[in-house]
């Protein structure tokens, strides 16, 4: 009942804290979209404005492609989202707003019943052909990094009135003249409002901080998500360094590395990484297939390097080790060189030692019919080859004795050869130290014949020649073998185990 009590407690603990994963993943997500919009409101700021794409209209030194107008926003989304403009300090621009001011006084008079060709009306139609030619000379568009749009204002004025010899101040000129206008006003004040009111809306001024930047209140709308963040990015730390025996408070803020991106006034744009790694702890995206993907590019990017490097390096270190004579202290082992001895034991006796009872217990006795029959054939060839067999065959019966007489030999041998093997194996000390005794008499005896000989340093020679072939006919065609047949490969078999 206990075990069943603790088992539910922990699923109740982890179901919590996967809510409150959630919630804190939910909450970063809502503050990266908020850098995201702040990060891409000035690009984007004619959108939001008119809430209208162009598709198409595409206009270059070879060719025009007039494009259509798709409006995506209704115009209270527009005017809700460009209150925007509070946050980024963005203003009217002073030029353009006195220019439109104008030409609503225009509008005014016109419609109060005023004629083209009065005085008030002839005085308007004459500050707009003056302003036009100063916006045309001063571009206010430019301090908004927006010139193109006085472009676009420029070649739709000159479009509309093609016989000015294709020069914008003339066309201006003429467009706002009493002999242009008088009797088409509407008509050409349409042109105006559908054509030319919407791009000169566009431009804006933008305040300038003491630090010389732009101004931009958005720290004021960040500053309650990184309270946030930072009490959980203290909470969290606390609990990992109190947890986790022998983590340090620093050491688990480096843990939660990831969060700090949160806290950071700059580069809001790095939150992309903490989000994304919360979503996925918080089990509402699935990382895996990309991490294995991309932990399988970047083995195939330097997979052929580091096998490369690998190679050459281990062969380097066995041709430094030849070099230093590391052989004839393996063979050795004699207490004069400084072979390390970790356990006090012979390796390779006892290696020897393991595999003979193997053999004495397990092999032998699953072996002796086939081994039996061997050795029965093998006598029996022998014993044919004898000419006291041949005259013992001719007697009565001798054929049939001899054959019985070499299988009693054979099994009793074969039996007496696997107990005795089985009885010299059991614990005997003496053997071991015999057997001990004679492996080091071998290794010295070998070694010091090859050192008599002169042959232990042409093997060294050798072997160190053998090595350099190998690195230069075969680590190169390792390395230039096809990494990603090789990953293929390992997909396969992951797949077919998984399955």
């Amino acid at each position: 009942m206990t075990i069943v009590r603790n088992t539910k407690t922990k699923v109740k603990r982890r179901r919590k804290n996967l809510w409150f994963e959630r919630l804190m993943a939910f909450i970063a997500v809502i503050n990266l979209l908020l850098v995201i919009f702040n990060l891409t409101y000035i690009p984007l700021r004619d959108f939001w404005y008119s809430g209208r794409v162009s598709i198409g209209d595409i206009k270059t030194a070879y060719f025009e492609l007039e494009g259509i107008e798709v409006d995506l926003l209704p115009p209270s989304i527009s005017q809700s989202v460009t209150q925007y403009d509070q946050v980024k300090g963005i203003v009217a621009n002073r030029d353009t707003e006195q220019y439109l001011a104008l030409v609503e006084r225009l509008k005014q008079e016109l419609a109060q019943g005023s004629e083209v060709t009065s005085k008030n009306v002839t005085n308007i139609l004459g500050d707009l052909r003056r302003r036009s030619l100063e916006i045309i000379d001063s571009d206010p568009f430019a301090e908004a990094g927006k010139s193109g749009i006085l472009e676009q204002i420029k070649n739709r004025m000159r479009q509309h009135l093609p016989n000015t010899s294709q020069s914008a101040k003339q066309a201006f000129w003429q467009f706002w003249s009493v002999n242009h206008l008088e009797g088409k006003v509407a008509e050409e004040l349409s042109f105006f409002d559908t054509e030319i009111q919407p791009l000169f809306a566009r431009n804006y001024y933008r305040y300038l901080s003491e630090n010389g930047g732009y101004v931009d209140y958005f720290g004021f709308i960040d500053f309650p998500f990184g309270v946030i963040f930072g009490l959980e990015f203290l909470i969290r730390t606390l609990f990992i360094s109190r947890r986790r025996t022998g983590v340090s408070w620093l050491d688990a803020m480096l843990w939660r590395w990831y969060d700090l991106f949160f806290l950071i006034p700059f580069w809001r744009w790095l939150r992309i990484i903490p989000v994304t790694i919360r979503l996925n702890q918080a089990k509402i995206i699935n990382l895996d297939a990309i991490q294995r993907q991309a932990s399988q590019g970047l083995v195939a990017g330097i997979a052929e390097d580091v096998t490369e490097v690998v190679f050459i390096r281990l062969i380097g270190q066995i041709q430094t080790s030849i070099r230093q004579g590391d052989i004839a202290k393996i063979l050795s082992r004699s207490p004069a060189n400084t072979y390390v001895d970790i356990n006090n034991t012979n390796e390779l006796a006892e290696i020897v030692r393991i595999l003979a009872k193997v053999i004495a217990e397990r092999v032998l006795p699953a072996i002796q019919p086939e081994a039996e029959t061997l050795m029965q054939y093998s006598v029996q060839k022998a014993l044919e080859q004898s000419s006291a067999y041949r005259g013992i065959k001719r007697l009565p019966g001798g054929e049939r004795a001899v054959t019985n007489l070499s299988q009693q030999l054979v099994s009793q041998t074969y039996s007496a050869f696997s107990s005795a093997l089985q009885g010299v194996l059991q614990e005997d000390k003496q053997f071991e130290r015999l057997l001990d005794s004679l492996l080091v008499n071998i290794n010295k005896t070998f070694t010091s014949e090859l050192q008599a000989q002169a042959s232990l340093d042409k093997i060294e020679f050798l072997l160190i020649d053998l090595l350099e072939e190998i690195k230069i006919n075969y680590v190169e065609r390792l390395s230039a073998e096809d990494v990603e047949d090789i990953l293929e490969q390992t997909r396969s078999i992951r797949k077919i185990v998984q399955n």
